[in-house]
């Protein structure tokens, strides 16, 4: 049976989760890009008519919509994902849920709403990545509220309805726009290099400053049959076949630790890493001249690296990496990590996991546009 509901409805309700990353001037950045980007991905929503109604559920540190229809649920208590998100469906008494977290997926396409509340209403459940979810579409019982509530963080919500529910996940067709998700300032600069995202995410880019010339650098590379990429880091089996299927040049690749937050082993300290063993082995010399090696440019997951150090770097370090502001950077390894990548003789792109799916498979994209354009 559903959960205590009082109002039944055959539409389901979207929760989009938004919290604050923080103040400091990199978590704004992204924080800011989130924000732009869910008020365009509920209003297109909404547009379609396949929802009751739409929540976003806030700590009370982001500015009301702009959106008519959109309800705000507020808290500023200490977070928790599962135990909010349980006692928001509680409260809120859906019959259905498609949760979003706060500017995931913002290149899915406005059919697509439509499409995943009707296979809600078949009984179905959908995720746009089982092992790393974004977005999850549910039916709101009682014995799902229970594999919610313990949850620490949404990546790991598919996974917990698949196991803990019981509940058969349906994968949603594993795209650039199903796997682009903001989770860095790397996500940023890729949006931005491509001049993609709705009206509010575009405006908000283009009045950033973003430095995009190692981005464009490495576009010619994935049209050349004669030079070699290397990626390393997070990659699932959807990107490797894209790689493999979609780039003209030679791909090198090292897939480790995927599903290392979902699963726990970044906070419990037990990931390890291949690249992360040679680093400490060589150092950080060797290490990028080993690189130049091998490839002719580098897409490189630097939370692999974190997690198998045991570096918990804070976000602001992070993502000051990916930006490539050393100077700017607390921690002492990162910080000669990321000087010593933007030092290297060929392009390397630093990010997390977004870079290593929706990431790279836009940047490719965008270098075949550019070329067909003559731009490139």
């Amino acid at each position: 049976m559903r959960a205590n509901l009082a109002t039944v409805t055959t539409k389901p309700t979207l929760i989009t989760f938004l919290g604050g990353l923080g103040d400091r001037p990199a978590e704004s950045i992204v924080g800011a890009a989130r924000w732009a980007a869910s008020l365009d991905t509920l209003e297109a929503a909404l547009a379609t008519r396949a929802f009751d109604r739409a929540i976003l559920v806030t700590d009370g540190r982001t500015p009301p919509p702009d959106i008519p229809g959109v309800d705000l649920d507020v808290d500023d208590a200490p977070f928790h994902f599962g135990r909010r998100l349980a006692a928001v469906l509680r409260r809120h008494n859906p019959a259905s849920v498609i949760y979003m977290g706060g500017g995931s997926l913002p290149l899915l396409a406005t059919d697509a709403f439509p499409a995943i509340a009707e296979a809600l209403s078949r009984g179905a459940a959908v995720s746009n990545n089982n092992y790393s979810s974004d977005l999850v579409a549910f039916p709101s019982l009682v014995h799902v509220l229970a594999a919610i509530e313990p949850l620490d963080r949404d990546n790991a919500l598919a996974r917990a309805l698949s196991e803990r529910a019981g509940l058969a996940v349906e994968p949603l067709p594993k795209t650039i726009e199903t796997q682009f998700d903001i989770d860095s300032p790397t996500d940023l600069a890729v949006l931005s290099l491509a001049g993609r995202g709705g009206f509010r995410l575009r405006a908000y880019l283009d009045a950033l400053d973003l430095h995009l010339d190692r981005y464009r650098s490495i576009l010619p590379v994935f049209l050349d049959t004669s030079r070699q990429l290397l990626v390393a880091g997070r990659i699932g089996s959807h990107a490797w076949a894209y790689l493999e299927r979609e780039t003209a040049c030679r791909v090198r690749l090292f897939a480790e630790e995927r599903g290392m937050e979902a699963e726990g082993r970044a906070d419990a300290g037990t990931a390890r890493s291949l690249l992360g063993f040679y680093l400490e082995s060589a150092g950080l010399d060797r290490f990028f001249q080993t690189l130049v090696e091998l490839g002719d440019a580098v897409i490189l997951d630097t939370r692999v690296l974190l997690a198998h150090k045991r570096i918990h770097a804070s976000r602001e370090d992070r993502f000051l990496s990916d930006l490539g502001r050393h100077r700017e950077i607390a921690d002492p390894f990162l910080r000669d990590f990321t000087r010593a990548a933007l030092e290297a003789p060929i392009p390397v792109l630093l990010g997390g996991h977004s870079l290593m799916s929706g990431g790279l498979m836009l940047l490719n994209e965008h270098a075949w546009q550019e070329r067909d354009a003559g731009r490139l």
